[in-house]
């Protein structure tokens, strides 16, 4: 959800003002790098310790707000002056490195106010975590939150081989963060099974996943919807508009549709960029252009209005290494929509979902793409059935549940610790 557009200020989450809950009088640190509140995992995390009692202090980059000090009641937030921009490997590595530097000085800093019960770091980097160094000497306990295995996310974006130094590199800089953390996060089973091979103890990683928050996606029952002449099958893409992201597959197979090509509209939500001029180019060339309709970014907390408005998601992953993993929230969103779903056939969504939950493809492939939307397509009752029995799923993994996953996991790291 990166390319989203920031909430208004009213819509960002305040904290509460009654010193009250299982972690009153406790102070935390949390470091990001990326904006808040437009990043949801960390987002959703700091509201949870802020409704329990803690103090936050919150360490992020300014995207589009100014930089400095902000202070919120319970919440106080240090803006980092550094873009989040996409670019060579060099350039990733010059801004994780200036911010980890200044997010230790700040987490440093910030002792002088008393010490922190909790220092909680949101990947990537990995090395993140160790701007948390101090605290930990004071006392602090450290959670790592692992959004993305490094190794497999840098070779999907620059095409390192696995044997390659700079992969090699990652492992060794993940292995010593996960042993430099007392508690490990991360998103999916697939994940932690990876972790747990490179060397991290089982018992040290637990999973929160990246469920929507129900207040911002409440759930809504699914319905069959039947062709309408007069309007267009709504086909919705949005996040992240990267190649690995296949939104350039969708547009392969929605030429691949023959006569249904024309009463089909692929709504395409997130930020502009070359890629996406690429893709409208291409579906220029295979005569989708008029199919394909590019809506700009959207703030998270309007996303359920424009879902409800579709017929059916699509998440047109293509393969690699990446994608393989990853169990793409978008899907839990449609879901609590009532949206039935269309994605890869991965062991990052198969881990969860089966046949009768979602439509399934095989990954980077075209022509079994357009094969399935022409099968869900034509089919409401299906689309009904398959939807209903992925919000069956959904509800195992909501937020209010995964928020206590979290919850209990700090509860165990502090108990013996005075305030």
């Amino acid at each position: 959800m990166a390319t989203l557009m920031p909430p208004p200020a009213q819509s960002t989450p305040r904290p509460a003002t009654a010193h009250r809950g299982r972690f009153a009088g406790r102070r935390a640190g949390m470091v990001t790098f990326s904006g808040f509140p437009e990043d949801p995992r960390p987002r959703r995390a700091l509201e949870a310790l802020l409704d329990e009692g803690m103090h936050v202090d919150l360490i992020c980059l300014a995207e589009a707000h100014p930089a400095g000090l902000e202070e919120r009641d319970r919440l106080t937030i240090r803006r980092i002056p550094l873009a989040h921009t996409r670019g060579g490997f060099a350039q990733y590595a010059y801004n994780y490195l200036a911010f980890i530097l200044l997010s230790a000085f700040h987490l440093s800093w910030g002792l002088r106010q008393g010490r922190y019960h909790l220092v909680h770091v949101h990947n990537m980097p990995d090395v993140l975590v160790f701007s948390a160094l101090i605290p930990k000497l004071f006392g602090a306990r450290v959670i790592l939150d692992q959004h993305d295995p490094m190794p497999e996310l840098m070779t999907t974006i620059f095409g390192f081989r696995e044997d390659s130094l700079p992969v090699k590199a990652m492992k060794f800089f993940e292995w010593l963060s996960l042993g430099f953390a007392d508690a490990v996060i991360t998103v999916n089973i697939a994940c932690q099974r990876i972790f747990s091979r490179r060397g991290c103890p089982p018992g040290k990683i637990s999973i929160v996943m990246n469920a929507p928050d129900e207040k911002i996606f409440p759930v809504t029952p699914a319905r069959a919807t039947t062709p309408d002449p007069e309007q267009p099958f709504v086909i919705m893409y949005h996040g992240s508009i990267v190649e690995r992201n296949g939104l350039d597959l969708a547009v392969e197979a929605l030429a691949l549709l023959g006569d249904l090509r024309s009463q089909i509209e692929l709504r395409v939500y997130g930020k502009e960029n070359a890629f996406l001029r690429s893709v409208q180019a291409r579906a220029a060339e295979l005569g989708v252009a008029s199919q394909l309709s590019f809506q700009g970014s959207k703030r998270v907390d309007d996303l359920p209005a424009e879902i409800q408005q579709c017929d059916l998601g699509v998440i047109p992953n293509q393969k690699n290494a990446f994608t393989d993993i990853n169990t793409p929230t978008r899907i839990f969103e449609y879901l609590a929509m009532g949206k039935p779903v269309i994605a890869p056939r991965t062991s990052g969504i198969t881990d969860y979902f089966d046949a009768d939950s979602l439509y399934f493809f095989e990954p980077g492939n075209a022509q079994d793409l357009a094969a399935t939307l022409r099968r869900a397509i034509l089919d409401p009752a299906e689309r009904k059935r398959l939807a209903e029995q992925g919000q069956r799923i959904f509800s195992r993994h909501t937020w209010s549940r995964e928020r206590e996953v979290l919850l209990g996991l700090v509860d165990r790291l502090l108990p013996d610790q005075g305030s």
